[in-house]
């Protein structure tokens, strides 16, 4: 068996056996029962409207039933009412409704009653009439959306001012314009036990490994849970190790980097009511990727690059460094600065790593408090309450001055990560780093450093390994890891992913 082959995710069987299911409930085709029926079923909700109107001299009866807010009363009016009361009671009815008297594009016709009422409160107009057996559902539920708009969280200087919104239509009908490929597949599910949400599985077909694909499949239809709320959820449930720190799934508000992602041979999942796209499977290396790494020439891309790789290890170790060489090892340290940072420490009761414990957690309050404030005092409360805080801490002697630079300069380097899930994994990590250091010193160091390389390559996203393509080493996929070559270099799609076209650039 190969290193890459996927294995499917163990999953908890139920272990009770499900009571057989009672026969569903169906209309009986008498107007009176079954409109009785339906109001015994969902007549008690306020916002459940009942409309009855009789069609001609004859008195056929007929009910319409819809939502306030969820059904569009102008469809109801224009297109069904008016619609309705045009036809005569002595011609085919159900005929009549199915083929030229309903302006709507889209009827069902319903027997059972629990796929009658279902659809009424998911904002379809039921539409029941006499001598017909069986309803109708019609049309689908009006949606209000905000306007596509660039990403907030993911901006760049250089790139589509485009980003996926809360509506599903919205971002597969993004992902159609912005591809203009028909291998583009998309797959829809739906999932929830309660509380049904439309998940839909994007991939390229003449591109993705098809065990990769069932993989996703496999995993997606195992999902057994009332209600999805958004993309977070299915991230959680289909991910490889819920122990490990780091993301193992990548979430995007951009069509552009799910379109790129699905060029290489990736899987994207895309829920309704999220304007987070999941990719699958991710790499280490490609959580610290940007989109503006490719739309900037390849020197520029491959210099900001570098200087995020920097930027994370200063965000990871600046801390325990600074922990290890002042408890233990001040004679690694320069003798000037030596003498300067002991001149700053004079006076501070605290050892080393209470002075880090305590500026590290007022930032990573400093740091929440801005993310749930509105924005603008958000960010005056982030600038003004380190400002205030470091002087202060400094003045009543609690911190030196050289902790505040370290901790400053750690808070500034974790703003640079492109990914917000990987900069909390880094933050999270921070202070087990800084606890091996208090104890062991450098040794600690070196130490937190083995058993954080042996966990990442250990590591997978859907059998893929998380730090590929160093290890398993495969230098073919290097063009595009640190440095980023020419794009015209760039003619082949990632190794490790095993697509069924490898070459991107013929």
């Amino acid at each position: 068996m190969k290193w890459w082959r996927l294995r499917s995710r163990p999953t908890q069987e139920a272990t009770t056996n499900e009571s057989p299911t009672m026969p569903p409930i169906t209309l009986t085709g008498d107007f009176i029962k079954d409109l009785t029926l339906i109001k015994e079923e969902i007549g008690h909700n306020s916002d459940v409207n009942f409309r009855e109107i009789c069609l001609g001299d004859e008195n056929v009866r007929v009910a319409i039933i819809f939502i306030d807010g969820l059904s569009d009363t102008e469809v109801v009016n224009s297109h069904i009412i008016s619609d309705i009361i045009r036809a005569t009671p002595h011609e085919d009815l159900r005929n009549y409704i199915l083929t030229k008297g309903i302006s709507i594009c889209e009827i069902k016709e319903i027997v059972e009653l629990k796929k009658l009422t279902s659809g009424i409160l998911f904002g379809s107009v039921g539409l029941l009439v006499e001598g017909v057996n069986g309803a109708f559902l019609l049309g689908e539920a009006i949606t209000k959306t905000r306007s596509i708009d660039e990403p907030a969280s993911e901006a760049l200087v250089r790139g589509p001012r485009v980003g996926f919104i809360e509506n599903l239509s919205d971002n597969t009908a993004l992902l159609r314009r912005h591809g203009k490929d028909q291998n583009l597949s998309l797959i829809s599910y739906e999932i929830g036990e309660r509380s049904k949400k439309e998940v839909v599985l994007a991939y390229m077909t003449e591109i993705v490994n098809e065990e990769l694909l069932q993989e996703v499949k496999t995993r997606i239809e195992k999902i057994k849970i009332d209600d999805i709320p958004g993309s977070g959820y299915i991230e959680q449930l289909i991910e490889d190790n819920f122990l490990s720190p780091f993301p193992q799934v990548q979430n995007t508000e951009r069509p552009d980097r799910v379109m790129s992602a699905l060029m290489e041979g990736r899987v994207a999942i895309l829920i309704d009511g999220s304007p987070f796209a999941l990719i699958v499977p991710v790499t280490f290396h490609m959580l610290l990727q940007s989109p503006e790494d490719y739309y900037e020439r390849w020197i520029a891309g491959s210099l900001i690059r570098v200087l995020r790789y920097f930027s994370s290890f200063v965000s990871l170790f600046a801390p325990s460094l600074y922990i290890a060489f002042i408890s233990f090892h001040q004679g690694l340290i320069p003798t000037k600065l030596t003498f300067s940072i002991a001149a700053t420490r004079e006076g501070v009761p605290f050892p080393p790593l209470i002075e880090a414990l305590f500026m590290e957690i007022a930032i990573e309050v400093l740091r929440e408090a801005g993310l749930r404030l509105p924005k603008p005092i958000g960010q005056s409360l982030g600038i003004v309450g380190g400002l205030v805080i470091g002087e202060a801490a400094v003045q009543a002697g609690i911190v030196s001055p050289i902790m505040v630079i370290v901790v400053a300069v750690t808070a500034i380097s974790s703003f640079t990560l492109p990914q917000y899930n990987v900069g909390i994994a880094l933050r999270m990590l921070r202070f087990i780093g800084m606890l091996f250091a208090s104890v062991f010193g450098l040794y600690g160091v070196v130490l937190f450093v083995l058993l954080l390389c042996s966990h990442l390559v250990k590591l997978k996203s859907f059998g893929v390994p998380y730090v590929s393509p160093a290890v398993p080493y495969s230098p073919k996929d290097w063009k595009d890891l640190i440095i980023r070559l020419p794009i015209s270099m760039l003619k082949k799609r990632p190794g490790f992913l095993h697509p069924k076209d490898s070459i991107r650039e013929k």
